[in-house]
């Protein structure tokens, strides 16, 4: 019985802020998030990786170990995308694979990750998610764009954050005491602020192909946490920190992607990315306590 309570305390929060969101986002359709997004991007999530990433809470060893397994990870979630693309007969493979290869492992994963694990779990879903922005940045925008840019990440004050929070982990670092406060305070206004984000974001994407978007989504959420099993497996790993490798493998397409195409891609590409968006999401909501579940109870 303590398993399931401890179930519904994880998800329960992160759920009913997404409802939030999503109540606001059809009462007010004209619901303006332009600065809940520039807050996110330029200032909590910045805050958020360097409150995460701190020797307190996560090794430079656990660090790179995680941030690497994830990589392995994403190589499957591609293997599986480009192989699910082409038998529905995808025309532009390149540019619909980002939601079905880079998962949203900052606005619900990390939340779940921290609520399951406590401080521990933070740092280990931090790396990954740290991991996830540098392929936004990169890998994202090149199958968008079908060209690399530097300007991109360059201009990105989470890639910054990142490289702080590596040199705080080499040299052994632990963060003054104000400015844990400070990102601490910083990082539970992100998270409330991105999952409510994320309810309204629902209310605006729409489904354009149905059946394409439902075969990609499964992609997603049911293959990708197999492909999460599949590297614990294989190298032997334990604890929370796997826990968070599989619950963080389970997670739906990101927004961002929608955010990326929608800068770089043709606007049939931008429909179906947001069609994959919302329809993993929605299935997400039924996957993802299976998940957590089985992390709670084998991996703790």
């Amino acid at each position: 019985m303590d398993i399931y309570l401890k179930l519904f305390e994880v998800l329960f929060p992160v759920f009913f802020v997404v409802g939030i969101g999503y109540f606001l986002g059809k009462k007010n359709p004209k619901i303006d998030i332009t600065f809940i997004t520039n807050f996110a991007a330029n200032v909590g999530t910045p805050a958020m990786i360097i409150y995460a990433l701190n020797p307190v809470n996560i090794s430079l060893d656990i660090f790179i170990n995680y941030f690497w397994y994830y990589l392995l990870a994403i190589v499957g979630f591609i293997v599986v995308g480009v192989i699910i693309l082409f038998l529905l007969k995808t025309k532009d493979i390149v540019r619909e694979l980002p939601p079905l290869a880079m998962p949203n492992t900052g606005n619900m994963g990390l939340p779940i990750c921290f609520f399951a694990y406590g401080s521990q779990g933070l740092g280990v879903s931090a790396a990954i998610s740290a991991l996830i922005i540098l392929c936004h940045f990169t890998l994202g925008v090149f199958l968008a764009d079908r060209k690399f840019s530097l300007n991109v990440i360059i201009k990105s004050p989470p890639f910054y954050a990142i490289i702080i929070s590596i040199l705080l982990l080499y040299y052994d670092l632990e963060l003054p005491g104000f400015v844990e406060n400070t990102t601490f305070l910083l990082m539970y206004a992100t998270i409330f602020l991105i999952l409510m984000s994320l309810g309204i974001a629902l209310t605006r994407l729409k489904v354009f192909s149905i059946n394409k978007a439902i075969f990609s989504s499964i992609g997603r959420v049911i293959v990708g946490p197999i492909i999460g099993y599949l590297l614990i497996i294989y190298f032997n790993l334990e604890g929370f920190a796997a826990g968070v490798l599989l619950i963080q493998c389970s997670m739906p397409s990101a927004v961002l992607n929608y955010l990326v195409a929608s800068i770089y891609s043709p606007k049939k590409i931008v429909d179906s990315v947001a069609s994959t968006i919302v329809v993993s999401t929605l299935m997400s909501f039924i996957t993802i306590p299976i998940v957590v579940f089985i992390a709670l109870k084998y991996f703790n």
